[in-house]
């Protein structure tokens, strides 16, 4: 694998040992309480069935989320009916997903990135990541813009001009491929949970809580990889989940089409606001490379079945739901629609782009036409390297510490407005997004503190809010 060692030593012999011990150790807790291995346990048991549970609401109730559970207490209906009438596992599928995934693979793997040759602003082709916690920096070949790129080229080339297959293949397939990629996911979970026991690609970056369930569902290798190039994280992260998640949209739309002779105008919100959030995504890829999943999250289950099963079904629900209900929105809805979704994404960026652009220039540089203000901070690694960092406190992120989920939560909260008021199950996305970033402020800024130590109670005092300025 591709890595390098960067330490940084205190200076001055009389001073080592002192900087150390105020320096905090950064990393995962080793040790599991059982509030945590309860929540880890019932997600490893109930996830899997909610996926199931939406997705066969639509497609048996008409996307109501109510009608089932009304009719199972009422005895109209039993678990075994409703099974039976679940379309079942089907070759077709997978070959299906599986030229998928292999194809994705392969744009991965064999095709180096040139689109930031073509466009300089772009930053592609090998970067480095963020420090694991053992001290080491891994390289990778950012090129997910360019796999983007390739597979919806061939996916509009097919479907104006090749005809190989129905642009409504994924629609059509779509609970068949549900259990395609629960295979993959629960597999590929499975591997790097054996893989960390019997050959971890940095066994330095192995964290063993002693909880199986807990080393399961969280991951213990850090950056799990096979051969140089193919990274556990990388890949599962970004594709094939976050590729399909547009062409998913995309077959939505042409089922809406082919059913009803139209696309709604509710059903372009949904795919363009998507489609934004999704181009963002790979063209700030390298940046991607220093956020929490790729930083601070281990790959297990969480990640690995995550990536597979649940971002592709459930972040999709607004288009599944359109399917079966067409909402036609008034001019009035649908521009509020589109404005809070496009100021949610300008917050989520612009947040995101003033750390990306301090980090870069360490510090020398211009937030909102001033020079910005931070906190100068330190960080043990577990090879004992002391670190240095800096903590903005400027721009946005003077306003409250995580103000790009802000921005976040309010475009995820448009993709559901965009779907009406007359069912609930579009908005499971910003009730299940709300409580993700909710919890991802708690357990980052518990890593942060463990992490940063004094350093960090300095930050949270200059900044003391975490989401919404005087509220949370």
């Amino acid at each position: 694998m591709e890595t390098t060692r960067r330490h940084v030593h205190p200076r001055g012999k009389g001073t080592a040992s002192g900087r150390r011990d105020q320096t905090a150790q950064w990393g995962r807790a080793w040790e599991v309480d059982w509030f945590s291995l309860f929540g880890v346990v019932s997600l490893l048991c109930f996830a899997p069935f909610i996926v199931f549970y939406f997705v066969m609401a639509c497609d048996q109730y008409q996307c109501s989320v109510t009608q089932p559970l009304l009719e199972l207490y009422r005895g109209e209906t039993s678990l075994p009916t409703i099974w039976a009438r679940s379309p079942s596992f089907s070759w077709a599928a997978v070959k299906i997903y599986g030229v998928w995934v292999s194809f994705q693979v392969f744009l991965y793997m064999c095709i180096p990135d040139v689109v930031h040759k073509f466009l300089p602003v772009y930053v592609g082709g090998v970067q480095d990541g963020a420090r694991t916690p053992a001290g080491l920096i891994n390289k990778y070949e950012i090129n997910g813009l360019q796999c983007w790129l390739i597979t919806h080229a061939l996916w509009f080339a097919n479907a104006h001009y090749f005809h190989w297959f129905s642009p409504t293949i994924i629609f059509d397939n779509w609970i068949p491929l549900m259990w395609c990629c629960n295979i993959l996911g629960y597999t590929v979970a499975t591997f790097a949970f054996i893989k960390a026991y019997l050959f971890p690609t940095n066994s330095e970056d192995c964290k063993f809580t002693g909880n199986v369930f807990y080393n399961y569902m969280m991951g213990i290798e850090f950056n799990p990889r096979i051969g140089k190039w193919f990274d556990f994280k990388l890949f599962f992260n970004g594709r094939p989940g976050i590729v399909a998640w547009t062409l998913i949209n995309l077959s939505y739309m042409a089922k809406q089409q082919e059913l009803y002779g139209h696309v709604t105008n509710s059903m372009i919100l949904v795919n363009v606001l998507q489609a934004i959030y999704v181009v963002d995504f790979f063209w700030n890829e390298a940046w991607y490379l220093k956020t929490i999943d790729i930083c601070h999250d281990h790959f297990g289950w969480y990640l690995g079945w995550g990536d597979c099963v649940w971002l592709p079904y459930l972040y999709t629900l607004q288009g599944l739901y359109l399917v079966y209900h067409p909402v036609q929105l008034s001019d009035p809805h649908a521009l509020v629609v589109l404005l809070l979704g496009l100021v949610g994404y300008y917050i989520f960026r612009s947040t995101n782009h003033q750390k990306d652009v301090f980090r870069r220039t360490d510090g020398s540089c211009s937030i909102w036409g001033r020079k910005p203000a931070f906190i100068e901070c330190s960080y043990r690694s577990a090879d004992g390297g002391v670190h240095r960092s800096k903590l903005l406190t400027s721009g946005f992120w003077g306003v409250s510490r995580h103000f790009n989920y802000t921005g976040d939560l309010m475009g995820s909260l448009a993709y559901c407005a965009a779907c009406g008021f007359a069912h609930i199950l579009p908005y499971f996305y910003i009730v299940y997004m709300s409580i993700l970033l909710v919890h991802r402020c708690v357990r980052d800024e518990h890593r942060c503190s463990s992490k940063y130590g004094r350093d960090w109670k300095r930050y949270t005092d200059a900044v003391p809010y975490r989401l919404i300025p005087g509220v949370f």
